[in-house]
């Protein structure tokens, strides 16, 4: 398998990557990608996950901040940034999307750009304009790394669970800042991006006692694994109905299956105002991933705000600093001014 190919490969699950767009693009036999030796590579990625280094900090944008570090519900060491808003009483925890870190993801340097260039994502998405945006909007940042992630503990073997044990990690964050003398007090807002949306919705559906008080929720493009994994495929040149064959290879390295990553049910125990906002043309998902999320948030108090004109995931990340009104009103709207 070409090195370009085999990091594509490699990066489907670390970074939810796209393998080689290879639809509509013919090939002869002896340029056919070995079907079995992807989809052990697909399934090797669930354990084996590339961390995204933190390359920029708030300082850049004008920002005090503070290192902080906390444990996850299960002891695991989360690293992030405490980022002071003087007077205000509110306060946004922020999650960051798979394989990047709270400073973003370096996508337009090696190895991250041959991971991400096959589905036009080979860019760099930086984070902390995010959290500048939200502070001069009033609000104290609690920004970290999920685990295995960052500078964040590795945990669980490092495998990728799709949000099933870095749920732990949310639920610490919210312990953390009811135990924070200068945050215990405040209004807690969500901006729970991909992976850490996922990871929210299961950490509501598992404790739900511990998002008492928590005003809303703003959720980026949340994902569910099989519906990624499909489309992969099918990129890659392997037929769609070898995601059981698929599956059975996850089980084996990660012991989960398909059927428990699963934030089109874990999205029924949300019980808090909630946004959500996806790239409706991504190539890496299908819309109707999100949508059944939304269907089943059982709150009246719900949006769901399509992101149209791209096909790239990462515009989606990066549409808070391009356009942050509509979120920063949901914010305002539900945590007061």
């Amino acid at each position: 398998m070409p090195e370009a190919t085999r990091r594509a490969v490699l990066g489907t699950v670390a970074g939810l990557s796209a393998v080689p767009l290879l639809t509509g693009t013919s090939r002869s036999a002896s340029t056919a990608p070995d079907e079995d030796q992807i989809l052990q590579q697909m399934a090797d990625a669930f354990g084996e996950q590339l961390r995204s280094p933190i390359m920029h900090s708030p300082e850049e944008q004008g920002l005090d901040y503070e290192d902080v570090t906390f444990q996850a519900v299960d002891g695991v060491p989360i690293e992030g940034w405490f980022i002071p808003a003087r007077g205000s009483d509110k306060l946004i925890i922020a999650n960051h999307p798979m394989g990047f870190s709270r400073a973003g993801l370096p996508g337009h340097l090696e190895p991250w750009k041959s991971i991400w260039s096959s589905s036009g994502n080979d860019m760099e998405v930086d984070l902390v304009p995010d959290y500048k945006i939200l502070h001069d909007a009033g609000y104290n940042v609690l920004a970290y790394d999920l685990r295995n992630y960052g500078l964040s503990g590795a945990a669980n073997g490092g495998i990728a669970s799709s949000g099933i044990f870095e749920s732990r990690d949310v639920l610490g964050s919210l312990r953390y800042a009811r135990q924070r003398r200068d945050t215990r007090n405040m209004r807690i807002g969500l901006f729970s991006r991909c992976l850490g949306c996922s990871s929210t919705f299961h950490a509501m559906s598992s404790d739900p006692r511990a998002f008492d008080g928590v005003r809303c929720l703003v959720g980026p493009q949340p994902v569910t694994m099989e519906v990624i994994m499909a489309r992969r495929l099918v990129m890659a040149g392997v037929p769609a109905d070898r995601i059981d064959e698929l599956e059975r290879l996850v089980v084996l390295r990660t012991g989960i299956p398909f059927a428990q990553r699963q934030p089109q049910q874990w999205a029924k125990g949300v019980r808090v105002p909630t946004l959500l906002y996806q790239v409706h043309d991504d190539t890496l998902t299908d819309p109707s991933d999100v949508q059944t999320m939304f269907d089943n948030i059982p709150v009246a108090d719900k949006k769901l705000q399509w992101i149209r004109g791209t096909d790239r995931r990462f515009d989606g990340y990066l549409e808070f600093q391009r356009r942050p009104q509509p979120m920063l009103q949901w914010f305002e709207s539900h945590m007061g001014s």
